[in-house]
């Protein structure tokens, strides 16, 4: 891959820029749950009707998400990034506009659709354009953004839902997508085509794009698919918390609706603090398995021990925002994994796929755990988390004794 000049204002904005499409990615994906109390009355529908349609939008985005990494490689990251957060943006307006709980599955589908690129993009303009030596603070960067965004989402859809109405509440979100993709419009001149069509142009001599068994050796390598198995447990493992951690306290602790979203936006926040110290942590290592393998675990053990233990809100809160400090600190060193087994020139498509198992790990848990809460089990959130969690262990160190190997 070219590498060009960049000096720390040029990588400062092309993180900013990036990031916040990072944001609105991750705040988009936690609209519906945050409301899911709100929507079960309206619609008078159960918890795992309403799992399916994060199941629709997780399951959308990740089977498409390879397709665009192919499309940024062969078009170019910033055309692919806006029309992504456009139709993302429109679907989101589009739920508070809905009669009915059948309308928001079609829904939810185009906005899965608009959240495939995300990653591919996101990633492929970060790979490019910023400047080696920030590389690990990039990934955190758009990693801590992303966090934000779901940081956000609770406690503005909950507070806008109980302030007006629900309808409102998801209207307005659908509404800062757009205003998002004005200002990529107006000051995305870094993000522009020249450099990535330069990048595609190096990626047809590496990997070609028109043969299909290369692309389906590299993508279908051990090293790629360990990758890929590991963002499908983590996913797993975390979108239980973020979809139904709210409810699961309401009925295991006997929190408010108000409190048991503090924990859920706690955890987040958690996360985001340990992602900004895995920045750091990725710079100056080689050895991100370590990290990776060591936040696996000690979050693992946090999420068993709100499973098992009879907890007041005060420590739920401090448990869980341990528990999202100890996965954040993983996520740049995650990044920098798959960037050390990627080919040049094909970052888009790696990206691509490797970070579909992220949308596809999704897809699968939100109606079992929807039926658990609806058996009267909701202990099964946090007993899940912390099984997929210590799973992902096995994972990383299958990734670092390939990459090693080659």
């Amino acid at each position: 891959m070219t590498t060009h000049p960049s000096t720390l204002g040029r990588d400062v904005k092309v993180m900013g820029l990036v990031g916040a499409a990072h944001w609105a990615s991750h705040f988009f994906q936690l609209v519906l749950p945050a409301l899911f109390l709100f929507l079960r009355d309206e619609f008078e529908v159960s918890f795992a009707a309403l799992g399916l349609l994060t199941t629709m939008l997780y399951g959308a985005s990740g089977l498409t998400q390879t397709a665009a990494g192919f499309l940024v490689d062969r078009f170019g990251a910033r055309r692919v990034l806006l029309s992504g957060l456009t139709l993302a943006s429109l679907a989101t307006l589009g739920f508070g506009l809905v009669s009915s709980y059948w309308m928001l599955l079609p829904l939810s589908v185009l906005a899965g659709l608009g959240n495939s690129v995300f990653h591919p993009a996101d990633l492929a303009i970060l790979t490019a354009k910023v400047s080696p030596h920030r590389l690990g603070r990039g990934y955190a960067t758009h990693a801590l953004c992303g966090n934000l965004g779901w940081a956000s989402a609770p406690i503005l859809m909950i507070g806008l839902a109980q302030a007006w109405d629900w309808r409102v509440a998801i209207m307005t979100a659908g509404l800062i997508g757009l205003a998002i993709v004005a200002a990529f419009l107006i000051w995305g001149e870094d993000l522009g085509d020249r450099d990535e069509a330069a990048s595609s142009a190096e990626a047809s001599e590496k990997i070609p794009m028109g043969r299909l068994m290369d692309n389906v050796r590299l993508l279908l390598s051990t090293t790629i698919i360990s990758c890929f198995l590991y963002f499908a447990f983590l996913s797993a493992a975390l979108i239980g918390i973020q979809n139904f951690g709210i409810p699961a306290m309401v009925d295991l602790f006997g929190l408010s609706l108000v409190d048991a979203g503090r924990g859920v936006t706690g955890f987040l926040l958690g996360t985001a603090g340990g992602i900004f110290i895995g920045g750091i942590l990725a710079d100056r290592t080689d050895r991100h398995d370590r990290i990776a393998i060591a936040g696996m675990i000690t979050a693992a053990l946090f999420m068993l021990y709100i499973a098992t233990a009879d907890l007041n809100g005060g420590m739920v809160l401090i448990l869980l925002i341990l528990a999202g400090a100890a996965s954040g600190t993983t996520t740049p060193s995650r990044d920098m994994l798959v960037r050390a087994a990627t080919p040049r020139g094909a970052s888009g498509r790696v990206f691509g796929f490797v970070y579909s198992g992220l949308d596809l790990g999704s897809s699968l848990i939100p109606i079992m755990l929807g039926w658990a809460l609806d058996q009267g089990r909701p202990e099964a959130v946090f007993y899940a988390a912390s099984a997929l969690l210590a799973i992902t262990v096995f994972t990383v160190i299958k990734v670092r004794r390939q990459v090693v190997a080659a």
